[in-house]
């Protein structure tokens, strides 16, 4: 019998999906959008709870700080990729107005 290989959801995916739950969206709503299981969405947000939420699964507990580090470097990738669109997007129509 072959063997399923588990899921492996990054901190961040698992924030996102807390906060879904947090904004008042129920918990089998936010699971059915995400393709997440109810189950595993519950246990997320409980743990987020008692502050027992972890990165992959394997046990590593992240601090406060690095928590933060993770938030603030996806919000610079975020940045960086508007920032970007927003320069072609420029410089594309500067183009037509010639």
């Amino acid at each position: 019998m072959e063997r399923i290989p588990r899921k492996i959801y990054t901190y961040e995916f698992k924030l996102e999906a807390i906060r879904l739950v947090e904004s008042g969206q129920s918990v089998a709503a936010a699971a059915r959008s995400l393709g997440v299981v109810e189950q595993t969405l519950w246990r997320w947000v409980q743990d987020q709870k008692a502050g027992k939420l972890k990165a992959n699964g394997r046990g590593s507990k992240l601090t406060a700080e690095q928590v933060e580090i993770r938030q603030l470097r996806a919000e610079n990738a975020r940045l960086k990729m508007e920032r970007d669109i927003l320069g072609k997007a420029t410089a594309y129509f500067a183009k037509g107005q010639k």
